[in-house]
């Protein structure tokens, strides 16, 4: 069953890379970025943006793209790096190093929301909504998505009151309260609204 919703490409190039990020939003952790190149022959009936998929989904999907894919790659900023220079430029620069690692070189890529910033000379095109638009804008999401939940599990082990294997670093409630209690942790983003005053009020 053909995926007629997402598009295999949005130029008519050999090798189109999508590129997509994952934990802009969060308080604690790096956030990940991820560039693939898949084959022009691809299509897949589930491959969606990964905030619309479930948990399960996103890792056998996973796999699916690593084996699938031309080129694929997963690029990281930490939390130390977002603060000196600001979570849009953070991610940016994650896309950079994640295209930067890829095997084949892209002669175009398309990049998930409004902002950008040139890598090298390879032309590109930024994609409002691309995750849900574009097939490898969607395999890039799930593999950021996992693999950077992959890292805040592995993290929680280090500091679980702050419950990150189910949050995943996002300013949930719980999240807030543990920040009131315990502090900050060397992952958490220091220029990020780390407390809630409203919430302190509550406690």
């Amino acid at each position: 069953m053909k995926n007629l919703k997402l598009k295999n490409h949005y130029k008519d190039v050999e090798y189109e890379a999508g590129c997509d990020e994952a934990g802009r939003g969060c308080l604690a952790g790096p956030v990940f970025a991820a560039s693939v190149i898949l084959p022009k022959s691809f299509t897949n009936p589930v491959l969606n943006d990964s905030k619309q998929l479930s948990e399960k989904k996103r890792y056998e999907l996973r796999e699916v793209i690593e084996q699938s894919a031309i080129s694929w790659a997963v690029g990281i900023v930490d939390n130390n790096m977002i603060d000196k220079i600001n979570i849009l430029n953070a991610s940016i620069l994650a896309m950079h190093k994640a295209v930067d690692k890829l095997k084949v070189r892209p002669m175009f890529l398309i990049i998930d929301g409004n902002r950008f910033k040139q890598y090298k000379n390879i032309p590109h095109e930024c994609i409002v909504k691309g995750d849900g638009k574009y097939l490898s804008i969607a395999a890039a999401s799930v593999l950021a998505k996992t693999y950077r939940d992959d890292f805040m599990k592995k993290i929680h082990k280090q500091y679980p009151n702050y419950n990150w294997q189910q949050n995943k670093g996002y300013p949930t409630k719980q999240h807030r309260r543990a920040l009131a209690e315990f502090g900050i942790t060397p992952y958490h983003r220091k220029t990020f609204r780390l407390f809630d005053s409203q919430l302190n009020l509550d406690i």
